[in-house]
């Protein structure tokens, strides 16, 4: 170690430096017998790790051993220049004064500093702690120190562990802190207790020296367990055996409270036998087992109960509380799990989502305590379907997901899928009525090492949407060809929106003609979506989509007050229409606030009809339609069947709701020129609406010959392409002031009764 005045030359590693770290002095030993201890002193110091310092101010030389050198990563043939301001910056900036400080009362030889630690910069960087040890062994005439020799030891490692047995012992006496255990050490031959501050607090003796006589203990004892504790505490120091017990304590203050007591025996340094030990109060915490015991009536020890209650959590955070079936949470773990094994075991992964159809009429129409019992119908359908390994859950609602562990080449799936939607349709018993519901399921399976059970499970829901979207009841494989199809939804979707901001549809307009004049008797008014890249849109192309985000409603809304507008311009023009329908849906229909609506837009009576479709149930409408019918009527405004003799409206249906027309499909309306039987069957339609005092419309009118029929058959109006198709508004007026469609029929007609006549003509040759 540099010290202060120190030369910067390198000391010769012979003479009297090397025989300093040698141990030996300037004596008449033998040379073999100082050959010997100098290679004895020499293997021992390097043995040691002792690195060896020797500054003579008398020969103004310096000598540092290599193991001095190789604490400071210096090779031990590399030369040190010693020069004592340069070696002072390598000295940790913390230590700088404090060594400064050091050397000069080691140079003035206090032996209060014959040992000092401080820290220095090792060669490649970082700081190695040092113990210097030096004392002066010679001195001038004036008693000046003219030789320092000493040793520097790298205890870095044990300051490392002093850092870690520091920091656990501050961790230990933290966790005693926030725990609030008290500690106990006894000496079993001496016998004396020494008691930490926690555990005199605990036993209320605040102000009690630490050095507690063991019948302090003893005395504070409750007198019903003194007895029982006192034995048990002899025996184990007559055994050796650790002591841990729950007693009570009568504490300084006079209060109650309950003791848990852990205790060891061991022996020290100096082989003497003591105990040490830890109280802390649980007295809350026995008070609250007590309780949970009467409650329920349990003779199960703490750490048991505490063990069936973290089960009991468990399994009812993973757990679905009515089918008692995995939930979504469970299943995220389970994906993660079976997707790993596939990609390790070289299987595949099958998802089977599944929802259940008609559900939600099980719960409208019996209840939720009838919909709860479907639901654990189902899941033990599922339970039985499945092998003991697959994995059933429900996530949510009336879904489940089936996962199963398979071999790639397998087609088992698909099977199991047919069983499920079986098992599944068959009527459930519940409080004498019979429940029908099926599913859909969408299935995904995939394998290899890039396996994604997240994605899959998205893959299986688009699947399942798509088996719904296909009538239900049914299963479908995932295949891109549906994730293309789903994006291409949700891009539709988003246009839509979008459409509606932008006011995009609007109205075109069919007119209907009487079929006896050709006069216009009406017009029916068409959504189309006037969209900004494809042109115009009829709604088979985005009805479908509009109906998923509910705002068919609102197309309907705007479709009536645009034509509400446009009814207003053809009047000013001159053109009085006779009736306008347009179409409402089932949801509109069902809408509490529609009579509101309605009267806000000043209808005026008799000019407007609502052409429901026949699919809309009309022999069991719920109360909000029923009593929006009403308001209607009140209104003034009358009610049209669409699509008639393709849905299920009754005859009674029919007396009920007495509308004021019904249209017929046009596919009964198609083959009436090649069939005798639609003829008869359209026929008794018109029959029927004219007892009821219906007014019937044909829709699908292409042709001539259709008008022709049609009229035989006593129909009251035309609407198709034959007479007219659906234009805008704004075309209306030119085309009833041309009268196009009469000239048209006029020629037709002409053209078959020529037609006619020459047959007979052929007929009668």
């Amino acid at each position: 170690m540099p010290v202060k005045k120190a030369h910067t030359e390198a000391g010769d590693p012979h003479g009297d430096a090397a025989a300093v770290e040698a141990g030996i002095g300037n004596g008449t030993t033998d040379d073999s017998d100082l050959t010997e201890r100098e290679s004895r002193w020499n293997y021992a110091l390097v043995g040691s790790g002792l690195g060896v310092w020797d500054h003579n101010y008398r020969l103004d030389r310096k000598y540092y051993s290599p193991t001095w050198k190789t604490i400071r990563g210096m090779a031990p043939d590399e030369e040190a220049d010693g020069d004592y301001e340069a070696w002072l910056q390598l000295v940790h900036p913390d230590d700088r004064d404090f060594v400064v400080h050091a050397i000069d009362r080691q140079n003035a030889g206090d032996p209060n500093y014959q040992v000092f630690e401080y820290r220095e910069r090792h060669k490649d960087g970082h700081w190695v702690w040092i113990e210097c040890r030096g004392a002066c062994v010679e001195w001038d005439e004036d008693g000046v120190p003219t030789r320092i020799i000493g040793t520097d030891t790298d205890i870095t490692a044990r300051k490392e562990a002093e850092e870690t047995l520091s920091r656990l012992s501050r961790r230990l006496d933290l966790a005693l802190e926030v725990s609030r255990i008290g500690v106990f050490e006894a000496d079993i031959e001496h016998d004396t207790v020494e008691w930490d501050d926690r555990l005199i607090a605990i036993y209320g003796l605040q102000g009690a020296s630490r050095q507690i006589g063991g019948d302090v203990w003893a005395k504070s004892l409750h007198p019903d367990d003194r007895e029982r504790v006192l034995g048990l505490s002899d025996r184990s120091v007559e055994s050796g055996s650790d002591f841990q017990q729950e007693y009570r304590i009568i504490r300084g203050d006079g209060a109650e409270r309950v003791i848990r007591a852990r205790s060891a025996f061991f022996i020290d340094g100096n082989g003497h036998r003591k105990l040490i030990g830890a109280n802390w109060d649980v007295t809350e915490e026995v008070a609250l087992r007590n309780e949970l015991r009467r409650a329920k009536d349990l003779a199960e020890a703490r750490n048991r109960e505490l063990e069936a209650a973290k089960e009991s959590i468990e399994h009812l955070a993973l757990h679905d509380y009515l089918t008692g079936l995995p939930n979504r949470r469970y299943l995220d773990k389970m994906l993660d799990e079976r997707a790993a094994e596939c990609r390790a075991k070289g299987l595949a992964l099958a998802i089977l989502h599944i929802d259940l159809d008609r559900f939600k009429q099980i719960n409208d129409t019996l209840g939720h305590r009838a919909g709860d019992a479907m639901l654990q119908h189902a899941a033990s359908v599922l339970r039985t379907s499945v092998r003991a390994v697959d994995f059933v859950a429900r996530i949510g609602g009336d879904e489940f997901v089936i996962l199963c562990i398979i071999d790639p080449a397998s087609k088992k799936i698909a099977s199991l899928a047919e069983r499920v939607i079986r098992e599944l349709r068959k009527p459930v018993r519940y409080e004498g009525h019979d429940c029908r519901f099926g599913a859909s399921i969408g299935i995904a399976i995939d394998s290899g090492p890039k396996l994604d059970a997240k994605q899959m499970l998205l893959d299986a829901d688009i699947a399942l949407y798509r088996a719904k979207g296909l009538g239900r009841n049914r299963f479908e494989f995932f295949s891109a060809a549906a994730r293309r199809d789903i994006i291409s939804a949700k891009h539709l979707a988003d246009e839509i929106l979008i459409g509606l901001e932008r006011n995009e549809f609007v109205p075109f307009y069919q007119l209907q003609f009487d079929a006896r004049t050709l006069d216009v008797a009406g017009v029916e008014t068409l959504a189309r979506w006037q969209h900004p890249v494809h042109g115009l849109l009829t709604p088979d192309r985005f009805l479908d989509i509009a109906e998923d985000l509910d705002v068919v409603s609102t197309i309907d809304a705007l479709i009536l007050e645009r034509a509400i507008a446009d009814r207003k311009v053809w009047l000013k023009d001159g053109l009085p229409i006779p009736k306008i329908s347009v179409n409402v849906s089932a949801r509109r229909l069902a809408d509490p606030d529609l009579g509101k609506k309605l009267r806000a837009l000043k209808i005026e009576p008799g000019t407007f009809s609502f052409e429901l479709l026949e699919s809309i149930s009309l022999d069991d409408c719920d109360e909000a339609v029923a009593a929006n019918l009403k308001k209607l009527r009140k209104l003034g405004i009358d009610i049209q069947i669409d699509d008639f003799g393709t849905g299920h409206a009754s005859i009674v249906s029919l007396l009920r709701l007495s509308p004021k027309t019904l249209k017929i499909d046009r596919e009964l309306i198609r083959m009436l020129p090649q069939s005798a039987e639609q003829r008869k069957l359209v026929g008794s339609i018109i029959d029927i609406g004219r007892s009821l005092n219906i007014l019937v419309i044909a829709e699908g009118v292409e042709t001539a010959e259709h008008i022709r029929i049609l009229e035989e058959l006593d129909c009251d109006t035309l609407q198709g392409f034959a007479l007219a198709r659906p234009m805008p508004a704004m075309q209306i007026p030119s085309f009833i002031r041309s009268g196009s469609w009469r000239h048209g029929q006029i020629a037709a007609r002409a053209l078959q009764a020529q037609l006619r006549r020459a047959l007979r003509s052929r007929a009668a040759k």
